[in-house]
């Protein structure tokens, strides 16, 4: 049985968010439709193709689940975003992929790659999302652009007045936090590194150690049948210890892994080209897993999205004219991302259409915690909240996870058998890559905030 939709938020006391970077709805979830038979799922279809200089590019499985290097990340700023959405056509992916590929002295290119896609062998963890919870179809990036813009309208609903991302992204945003701390409610952000809230308000820029804490200490061992043994500090803050203990906040935010490369196993797993997919997969299970086998399982919903597509395609065309403070810079949504919702109250595979974005971010958690915040944007104030996918009367049990745990290991196995094999090839790859735009712009800031007293080593 499923109850009234306004109740559903109320049965919630911790909210956990993940956002993860750089891909397309069709790009990571357009194979439940294509290859998986769900036919409630808006994703690929046989045939889909864009068409460049006269050849034609069709979606295509993708053999590797990485990229060669940062050369190949697809472009994604405002302008590149125009040119493959061209006025919702859909058709313009592998000419802004040829441009990027020329322009970064790529030769042996393929313009097709943004067409490509992964599947239910790439994905396990999201393939056990989409059958256990609730997949979000019509959840749009908020801005046409690039990594920032669309973190802070997540943060604050708003994005400095730009598409695009600023060299030293330090910005002035008023996060919704603001609120939550107005009306008494606990709050923690989790990070690999200094937290991306730093970066968006000033607020917060400096200080408030008891807010910010990594999101792993120590490791997470997996017992068998998806039974998490943890090896904890009790006095560590930290995710792990947070959720293994109870002692989650009201609101958790998840920063993944940006740009960590190191032979112990923290590759960055936060999905922005090049990075291996596969790490991205770790990281939201083991948030996942933490939280299903934490005290507090029947009282949380997790939400994992994207901030954007990062160049990829997708066929469904932004919807325009998204309500905003500032229409005549934001008058479109940017491409669809995928998202999902993750709780015991979620039916199982279902499937929400309703259009998001990430000012349902803000919107939700302050409909939850503080429904009369002090300020409110436009575009918070207008998006649709969560409530109404939370059905359920009573929380169904944690699904099994044993198989996962099973992949888990045999990735950190192999992993660990390539360092033992070929540790002077793995360090010839780490340290031969340079970063990513958005990697140069994290450690710009990073040494920005140390300068002004942040101490290095903390969250």
């Amino acid at each position: 049985m499923t109850g009234g939709a306004a109740s559903g938020l109320r049965r919630i006391e911790h909210i956990v968010v993940l956002m993860l970077e750089n891909r397309s709805f069709d790009h990571m979830l357009g194979y439940l439709s294509l290859e998986g038979e769900r036919d409630d799922v808006d994703g690929l279809r046989p045939g889909m193709a864009n068409e460049h200089e006269g050849k034609r590019y069709p979606i295509h499985h993708l053999a590797a689940t990485y990229f060669p290097n940062e050369r190949w990340d697809p472009e994604h700023s405002s302008e590149a975003t125009d040119r493959q959405v061209n006025d919702g056509a859909m058709d313009g992916f592998p000419a802004s992929y040829a441009a990027t590929l020329a322009s970064r002295g790529v030769d042996d290119g393929d313009p097709g790659v943004v067409m490509g896609y992964y599947n239910a062998g790439d994905l396990p963890v999201f393939d056990h999302f989409a059958a256990e919870f609730c997949v979000c179809d019509r959840w749009h990036s908020s801005v046409a652009g690039a990594t920032w813009p669309n973190r802070l309208y997540a943060i604050a609903g708003s994005a400095g007045g730009s598409r695009d991302d600023r060299k030293l992204p330090i910005y002035h945003e008023r996060s919704f936090v603001r609120d939550l701390d107005a009306a008494g409610v606990s709050w923690r952000w989790y990070s690999h590194d200094v937290a991306t809230l730093r970066l968006a308000d000033v607020k917060y820029r400096l200080g408030f150690p008891e807010h910010f804490a990594y999101v792993q200490k120590l490791k997470l061992v997996f017992k068998t049948r998806g039974r998490g043994l943890l090896y904890l500090n009790e006095d560590a803050a930290s995710f792990l210890e947070d959720a293994a203990y109870g002692r989650l906040p009201a609101v958790s935010w998840i920063d993944p892994n940006f740009k960590d490369f190191n032979l112990i196993g923290s590759p960055p797993n936060d999905d922005h080209p090049p990075s291996d997919v596969t790490h991205g997969q770790e990281l939201a299970l083991l948030v996942y897993n933490a939280l299903a086998t934490g005290p507090r399982w029947d009282k949380t919903l997790l939400l994992v999205f994207y901030d954007e597509h990062g160049g990829f395609f997708d066929h469904v065309a932004p919807p325009e004219h998204p309500p905003d403070d500032d229409p005549a810079t934001f008058g479109r949504y940017g491409v669809r991302v995928p998202a999902f919702l993750i709780s015991p109250w979620i039916e199982p595979g279902s499937v929400s259409h309703t259009l998001f974005d990430h000012a349902t971010i803000p919107k939700t958690i302050l409909e939850r915690f503080c429904p009369n915040p002090a300020h409110l944007t436009r575009r918070v104030a207008e998006a649709a909240d969560l409530g109404a996918l939370l059905t359920l009367d009573v929380p169904r049990p944690a699904a099994d996870r044993g198989a996962l745990v099973d992949w888990f290991a045999a990735e950190q196995a192999a992993r660990a058998r390539r360092l033992l094999d070929d540790p002077a090839g793995l360090l010839r790859e780490v340290t031969v890559r340079s970063l990513t735009d958005l990697q140069s712009g994290l450690h710009a800031a990073h040494e920005h905030l140390h300068g002004r007293g942040h101490p290095p080593g903390h969250p």
